[in-house]
């Protein structure tokens, strides 16, 4: 059962359960394939377009931002050759991060509109498309091939480039991952997302090699800036429910916006997460953007974006985005902190690809070994 919201016109219901494209895009050497068929068959209304390569390329004519949204209701399915990547956590010389994998069976973005996300700037018009890559043996055998190199407990972050739980009623991912990962002995599933899609998950059997985590916000920057997503009360309402379930859970607080009233909208958000559950990590973060990132967000979304930016960001870290300058992000930092603190003493809480500058300020607070990215 959700968690019934105290004001309903604030919080935006999750949309990806009724997600349907408005075109599917199909490459051509994989038209006969049983798992392109299933999800096809799911969409009997929509327009097979079958293609000889797998790119779509908007017209030029259409502007980044416009290509950004329709992208969101394209669906390809295809294949790729690299489902897992290492990434080393090398952010330049002042920003911290620490090294995991990256398993990307979608790509190209998910079907919500949060007007901060820095995949927008990734893929713009030149790549505008949810895609499906169905050649799981690949996916399988790589991160096989992952373990039998590596030493220790390896985690594969599943909701870096994509959400991992948005369209799993479509993928059924959840359904070939979570009893995989449970048969290993040394791999780690990382699920993040901002949805309430949690069916599968919870006709599966937990076991200790499947964390799920949710990104969380403010019930003023998700009714802002993260349109369709599950509403702050549908997130933690599903982590509850896959906690009493089993599943390990986590919450990462990012990005955090200093918008008007900050301190209550944190504060009521900290007292909702214990309230209903006990996370094992908290994870924080503040806005980030690359520049230029509002003009693409205004041709996007609106005039709206420019409520994101009530407080000014001006320092640019070598991952070559833009932050709030380090007193308000101190002062941020050590508020959450604190408050998480009155509820629960010995949760982990983490700071998610901050400066060195930000950690020394807060000293013993925060724990670098234990992020939401990381299996401890």
């Amino acid at each position: 059962m959700l968690l019934k919201p105290e004001n309903s016109q604030v919080f935006a219901m999750d949309t990806a359960r009724d997600f349907k494209p408005d075109k599917i895009l199909l490459w051509r050497k994989i038209v006969d394939e049983p798992e392109a068929q299933r999800i096809i068959n799911l969409f009997p209304s929509v327009k097979v377009n079958l293609i000889e390569q797998q790119r779509y390329i908007q017209s030029k004519s259409v502007d980044a931002g416009k290509a950004l949204v329709a992208g969101k209701r394209i669906l390809m399915i295809g294949q790729t050759q690299q489902f897992v990547n290492h990434f080393d956590g090398r952010l330049g010389a002042n920003v911290r991060c620490r090294p995991y994998y990256k398993l990307v069976p979608i790509s190209n973005g998910c079907p919500y509109y949060c007007t901060y996300c820095y995949l927008a700037f990734v893929y713009r018009k030149y790549s505008p498309f949810i895609k499906i890559n169905i050649n799981y043996d690949v996916m399988f055998r790589q991160i096989r091939k992952v373990l039998q190199k590596g030493n220790g407990p390896i985690s594969f972050n599943m909701g870096e480039m994509l959400d991992s739980l948005a369209l799993d009623h479509i993928t059924e991912l959840s359904k070939m991952l979570v009893p995989f990962f449970g048969s290993l002995s040394g791999g780690y599933l990382m699920l993040l997302t901002k949805s309430c899609n949690i069916e599968n998950l919870l006709l599966l059997e937990p076991n200790n090699h499947t964390v799920v985590s949710w990104s969380l916000n403010s019930s003023y920057a998700v009714s802002q800036f993260e349109t369709g997503t599950a509403s702050l009360d549908e997130r933690i309402a599903a982590a509850k429910a896959c906690q009493e379930h089993g599943y390990r859970i986590r919450f990462r607080i990012d990005p955090v916006i200093l918008h008007f009233n900050w301190q209550a909208e944190y504060t009521e958000l900290t007292d909702k997460i214990f309230k209903h559950t006990r996370p094992e990590n908290i994870t924080l973060g503040m806005l980030r953007l690359l520049p230029g990132h509002l003009s693409l967000a205004k041709s996007a979304y609106g005039e709206n974006v420019k409520n994101m930016f009530q407080s000014d960001l001006t320092e640019q870290g070598t991952d070559f985005k833009i932050r709030y300058n380090p007193k308000d992000r101190i002062e941020f930092y050590k508020f959450i902190v604190d408050t998480i603190r009155r509820y629960d003493k010995k949760v982990s809480i983490s700071l998610c690809r901050e400066t060195p500058q930000i950690w020394r300020a807060l000293g013993n607070l925060c724990n670098f070994g234990k992020c939401n990215c990381l299996v401890w």
